[in-house]
């Protein structure tokens, strides 16, 4: 039987497939013309067939943030993916060697102890692991500070045998989240200047990278211009939520959740029932379309309050609202479906196939 949106119970978490789908043509066509690779994030979406939209459209593969979301992204069919966080302990590390068996798997590291583990393990499954040594470049996170530290990491790793050396990653996220000003050109100048320094110590000692991998979708429109990238991870504008649109992308927000009025116990206040547990007001709060004069949105835990700065008794229980998503990341892995919507009509319902992949 065929489902239609209206069927659907809410609160539910939906995508205009139009938006999606020129957003993606927009970023792939943007970062073609940079004469840069495109491996987007996919720790946002989760979702295997919006990856393969997105590598259809000109992306080399993705990134995901944990061992377990790469190995949904696999048995979803995408080839090629970086794992931009550090795989530590034997456990993970023998996932990581049978991952490798299936795809293009290349991860993060910034400690020798653990690279040596990850030799002596991929000797034993009889696998070569890719990796790409993670560099600070002022996020103050993971990644190695010292120039000194760098070279003996990459002079190790060359003295390996199971372990493929293919470049360096730097990730300029503490600037991500700043509104575009002459501060967040600042802050990301700064981190290009520290990355540069770096790869050229590196090189000037006989280490020259395939692959400099950085860039989110708060800064790809300035650090794209540098010339020290060879990808780009910037994944978020494929969406484009409320905090990436201010967060400076030339995107158009293509994420929501559809909620339904519960309550209108007075004309200053509706209330729907997409509270923190569906609809986070955390980072960004959600903004409701087509509700004027809304001046300001809180979540309880199954509650949504929609404050009104003029009266309104139009809007009435049972009726629709849709919220523009605050911050996919901390949204779309609390929903266990996507539906794809094109011209107001259910086109496709997703599995989230990686929430939960924590691991």
């Amino acid at each position: 039987m065929e489902v239609k949106l209206e069927d659907i119970d809410t609160p539910f978490l939906w995508v205009d497939l139009d938006i999606m789908e020129d957003n993606i043509s927009s970023l792939s066509s943007f970062f073609k013309s940079k004469n840069l690779n495109w491996r987007p994030h996919v720790k946002g979406n989760k979702t295997p067939e919006i990856a393969q939209k997105i590598i259809n459209s000109g992306a080399i593969g993705v990134t995901c943030a944990k061992l377990s979301e790469a190995e949904v992204m696999v048995s979803g069919g995408v080839e090629s993916i970086l794992i931009a966080n550090q795989i530590v302990g034997s456990k993970k590390i023998e996932r990581l060697c049978a991952l490798s068996n299936d795809a293009e798997i290349i991860t993060a590291v910034d400690d020798a102890g653990v690279v040596q583990m990850m030799n002596q393990i991929a000797q034993q499954k009889s696998v070569n692991l890719n990796v790409l040594i993670e560099i600070n470049i002022g996020m103050n996170r993971a990644g190695i500070t010292q120039i000194k530290d760098l070279l003996n990491l990459c002079q190790l790793i060359d003295e390996l045998d199971h372990i493929n050396f293919l470049g360096f990653m730097g990730w300029e996220g503490h600037a991500a989240g700043m509104e575009d000003s002459p501060y967040k050109r600042e802050a990301i100048d700064a981190s290009m200047k520290l990355l540069e320094v770096a790869l050229s110590e590196c090189k000037q000692n006989g280490f020259h990278p395939k692959i400099i991998s950085g860039g989110g979708s708060g800064t790809y429109l300035i650090c794209a211009d540098y010339g020290l990238h060879t990808e780009i991870q910037a994944g978020g504008a494929v969406f484009t939520d409320s905090a990436y649109h201010l967060w400076g992308t030339l995107t158009t927000p293509s994420i929501f959740v559809r909620s339904v009025v519960t309550s209108r116990p007075d004309p200053s206040r509706i209330i729907t029932d997409s509270g923190w547990k569906s609809l986070p007001c955390w980072v960004v709060d959600p903004i409701p379309k087509n509700v004027d004069g809304c001046n300001s949105v809180r979540m309880s835990s199954e509650h949504g309050i929609l404050n009104l700065d003029q009266e309104n008794t139009d809007i009435r229980p049972g009726d629709f609202i849709d919220f523009q998503v605050g911050y996919g990341d901390s949204t779309v892995f609390l929903h266990q479906k996507l539906h794809g919507v094109r011209n107001g009509e259910l086109e496709s319902t997703w599995d989230i196939a990686g929430r939960g992949k924590v691991f």
